[in-house]
């Protein structure tokens, strides 16, 4: 029966991996963490003059590049100067030639966002009037196709090839010493230290063309890889591969010296070895810290610890799971691992559970910002699945440790029996061998027999005098001294060699045999294998969350479009009827982020009615310690005119007889400060008069 459980488990084990393949190509494109919030001109207006530049507005920080920013005329030509310059916090411009005729231009962007997806779109707006374009803008996608395939399986196997190095090395270290001798052992934690760094290398390489141009023929270009190693991602990278040369280090001290020392000397070197792997295990999980979620966002300064001690728990737990069950199933019979080992690594997987949950919640917290995030999100979807899977691995995870305890509480008689049915066996095997040496058959059941009798190893003096000719005779014919021997002495040595070979084959078989047959090692070996498939499947969603938008983001990004194309059918180029501009704003801190919506009536000259709004992304008003509005007319050199609205009610401030002295294109801006130290200026241009 135990014999059948290796190819259920081997089908098993591809059935997972075909689902995770499914979930990983079925994913499509990365979703961009970085969302265009605002834009000036905006999208699908008309504007009365050519503007002088095109600012886009995003949800965090961004890299550009040369061509990150493009403005397209009708003809597809670019009529934009360059390199695009940060002009104020997430906000972006390009400048542009002058004179631009009348018609519709094409905007597009493709950007790099601060915790290294990319992101990429295209809008238009139009001058004068609009006209027919030639430019194309569907499928403005980066992070998708091929390359986006294989960044993504990527991303999967340096997430396995963590959790599988690190979890079983702190296995072996921390529950499971004898484990280093254990080829299983060795070659399961080795394969994830080969897995990660050839993920990461793979990364390094397909990272160029994964946030450019997505063709294949572009990752081995030395020049993209360059400018990679320049990046934020590329030095994560680069750290990550420093580290595992260092992990090699403490592979190889621990799968090799550590073995030869005395008790103490190898009391000493597991001290050294844990402070070791702890520091090298930090430095890993930092490499994503540093470039992904968690440097970007609320609180970077608390969310990465946090982001490296959650990778370091799933790894302890995950990665010592994976070790558990190659020791259940490839541990040689004469090296089981013992119960107290599970009972001890039931410890660490309970204290890494109650991490997970922590630092969890946090994360949650932290990525989402509201409970109708878990359903009006992809990322919080997602997150859904997450806790029910790893709700369902807790959940099996239980049921492992009551076979644990089993095991352990029968660990003690179980030790007694099976050394005294080792030495049984050891008897019959050496009464045995000598029968069959003598007659050539039958050996089997006379030493068998034997053994039975004498229950020690005595018992190989025990024989009967049959047994004992025996014996003489095969010491006899190994010699070559036996009259009719028809062999020489190499041909009996051979012979002996043979028979050693076999009766150690022999042995192996009955004691793996007597181990197979305990119930409780073989109910674990089940629910183990069943916890490591829930697993495999848990690393993929968790993938998977690590490429989508944080629900925070993605909420904050649909208000501010929201507002955008409010203030674009309300008429920010209008010259008469009321005026409504609004604007998303990042002041950081506590309540930094929202939008100010600013109300002219009548927009024309003279005097006009402001009314200043300030609500949260969600659309919710609250108050902020002061809001200021400033008007400047360029082109003719007038102003900052300042503004000092009275506050009226929550998140709403007015101005009677604002003064508007002549007709043309005005710069609104508005500054919010959301707390002392905290404050932060938005602008938009309008046609008034």
């Amino acid at each position: 029966m135990t014999q059948a459980i290796a190819p259920r488990a081997r089908t098993l084990v591809l059935l997972l991996l075909a689902a995770v393949a499914a979930l990983l190509l079925g994913a499509g494109p990365a979703a961009a963490h970085a969302a265009l919030t605002g834009s000036d001109p905006a999208q699908g207006t008309v504007v009365d003059t050519a503007p002088t530049q095109v600012s886009l507005t995003f949800s965090e920080k961004v890299a550009t590049t040369d061509g990150s920013l493009r403005v397209l005329d009708p003809k597809g030509k670019r009529v934009d100067t360059g390199r695009p310059a940060n002009v104020s916090g997430t906000t972006y411009a390009v400048q542009l030639h002058a004179g631009l005729p009348d018609g519709t231009y094409t905007v597009t962007y493709q950007v790099v966002s601060e915790d290294s997806h990319p992101v990429s779109g295209a809008y238009t707006f139009s001058i004068g009037a609009p006209s027919r374009t030639s430019v194309a803008v569907s499928g403005q996608e980066v992070g998708g196709g091929v390359v986006g395939g294989l960044y993504g399986f990527g991303r999967y196997l340096s997430y396995a090839g963590y959790i599988v190095l690190v979890g079983g090395a702190a296995f072996v270290l921390a529950c499971w010493p004898r484990g280093t001798s254990v080829r299983a052992v060795q070659r399961l934690v080795v394969s994830g230290w080969l897995a990660l760094t050839a993920a990461t290398l793979f990364l390094l390489l397909l990272r160029g063309s994964y946030t450019g141009s997505g063709k294949v023929a572009d990752v081995f270009d030395l020049n993209l890889l360059g400018d990679v190693l320049q990046t934020k991602t590329g030095a994560a990278l680069v750290s990550r591969l420093l580290l595992l040369a260092a992990a090699a280090l403490f592979i190889a001290v621990l799968f090799g010296a550590y073995d030869k020392r005395d008790d103490e000397e190898k009391r000493d070197l597991t001290f050294g070895l844990a402070i070791g792997g702890t520091v090298v295990a930090a430095g890993l999980a930092a490499s994503w810290a540093m470039a992904e979620h968690a440097s970007t966002g609320l609180q970077p300064g608390i969310a990465m610890p946090v982001d490296v001690l959650h990778l370091f728990a799933v790894a302890t737990w995950l990665g010592g799971l994976a070790a558990l069950l190659v020791a259940l199933y490839r541990a040689p019979a004469d090296q089981p691992v013992e119960a107290t080992a599970v009972r001890r690594f039931s410890t660490v997987a309970f204290g890494s559970v109650v991490a997970l949950v922590a630092t969890g919640t946090y994360q949650s917290w932290r990525q989402l910002g509201s409970w109708s995030a878990f359903t009006d999100t992809r990322y919080g979807q997602l997150l859904l699945v997450k806790i029910g899977l790893v709700a369902l691995l807790v959940g099996v995870a239980s049921i492992s440790r009551r076979w644990t305890g089993r095991l352990a509480g029968t660990g003690a008689a179980g030790a007694r029996a099976s050394v005294a049915a080792d030495a049984g066996v050891g008897a019959g095997v050496g009464v045995g061998a000598g029968k069959t040496a003598s007659a050539g058959s039958g050996g089997g059941g006379a030493g068998a027999g034997a053994g039975k009798g004498a229950g020690t190893g005595a018992g190989k003096k025990q024989g009967t005098g049959k047994q004992g000719a025996g014996k003489q005779g095969a010491a006899k014919q190994g010699a070559g001294e036996e009259p009719g021997d028809a062999g020489t002495g190499a041909v009996g040595t051979e012979r002996a060699a043979q028979l050693a070979r076999q009766r150690a084959a022999e042995d192996a078989a009955r004691q793996k045999r007597l181990r197979d047959a305990d119930p409780h090692r073989f109910g674990l070996r089940r629910s183990v294998l069943a916890e490591a498939g829930v697993a495999v499947v848990l690393l993929a969603v968790t993938t998977a969350l690590t490429s989508t938008e944080p629900g925070r983001t993605e909420q904050d990004a649909k208000a501010a479009t929201a507002a955008s194309s409010s203030s674009s059918s309300s008429g920010t180029g209008s010259s008469s009827g009321a005026l409504t501009l609004d604007m998303p704003f990042d002041a950081g801190g506590t309540n930094g982020k929202g939008v100010v919506s600013v109300d002219l009536d009548p927009a024309r000259t003279g005097g006009n009615e402001m009314h200043v709004y300030v609500t949260r992304p969600n659309g919710r008003a609250f108050d902020v310690p002061e809001v200021k509005v400033a008007l400047t007319l360029e082109s003719k050199g007038i102003g900052p005119l300042p503004v000092a609205p009275d506050h009226v009610t929550t998140g709403h401030w007015s101005a009677s007889g604002v003064q508007i002295p002549l007709a043309g294109e005005w710069k609104i801006a508005v500054t919010v400060r959301t707390s002392d130290i905290d404050q932060v200026t938005v602008s938009k241009n309008a046609q008034i008069g």
